[in-house]
């Protein structure tokens, strides 16, 4: 059972979700506008958060910035009727996991919040270990030499399949699929934009470059001697 916030000011759409991730057994709070989110999220945690885009007051964007500023791990699932790809992506890097399009089948939205669950609520803490960086999956944290390093839920889910494949040639369309189980589009740059984000956070300030580029191909994560 988690505790879910579910931000949509479209009342059938609302009530059907709620519905739904009830059933499963989810404890679901609502809030109808933008200004009421952010003031509720400011007092209560959440296991997950489920934001519509287009929101009276403040948009799905403008909170789900809100929401990172204090929590950068809790997942953020964005529901959206703009179907473009700069639309996908500016919200993918503000900072939300995923994204539905309206209308979506309810079946779909419960299958990617037991993912973003899953990743976020495991009760053990598995650790992976390569080179000289160690990655807690259960808290989104990297160690790299003494130093800590948080992740967001998204960056975890990249590093996690980068490592569990180190040595090996990784394409974007891979990537794409099992870290936002989503089909590659050719149009979108999210994986470079993700590769960039977290080469910034486990690289930067370090000598040695884990992530490589493969050109025509995609990444590759190795240690720069092998």
């Amino acid at each position: 059972m988690a505790q879910i916030f579910l931000v949509e000011d479209e009342e059938r759409v609302s009530a059907l979700v709620k519905k739904t991730l009830e059933e499963h057994h989810h404890v679901v709070e609502t809030a109808a506008d933008g200004a009421e989110a952010v003031r509720r999220f400011a007092n209560k945690p959440y296991d997950l958060v489920i934001l519509d885009v287009m929101l009276p007051y403040l948009t799905g964007i403008e909170v789900c910035r809100h929401i990172r500023q204090k929590n950068k791990t809790v997942p953020i699932l964005m529901l959206t009727a703009l179907n473009s790809v700069d639309d996908k992506v500016t919200g993918l890097n503000t900072g939300a996991d995923d994204y539905l399009v309206k209308p979506f089948h309810l079946k779909e939205l419960q299958a990617r919040v037991d993912a973003l669950l899953r990743r976020n609520m495991s009760d053990t803490a598995p650790v992976i270990t390569f080179g000289k960086i160690t990655l807690n999956t259960a808290n989104n944290s990297v160690e790299r030499e003494g130093r800590k390093i948080i992740l967001t839920t998204k960056e975890c889910a990249l590093l996690e399949l980068l490592m569990n494949n180190n040595d090996k040639i990784l394409s974007r369309q891979t990537i794409a699929e099992k870290v936002w189980g989503i089909s590659f589009d050719t149009g979108t740059n999210v994986v470079d934009v993700y590769v960039n984000y977290l080469r910034n956070k486990i690289e930067k300030g370090f000598t040695e470059k884990y992530i490589h580029t493969v050109i025509g191909k995609g990444y590759i994560f190795k240690t720069e001697e092998a």
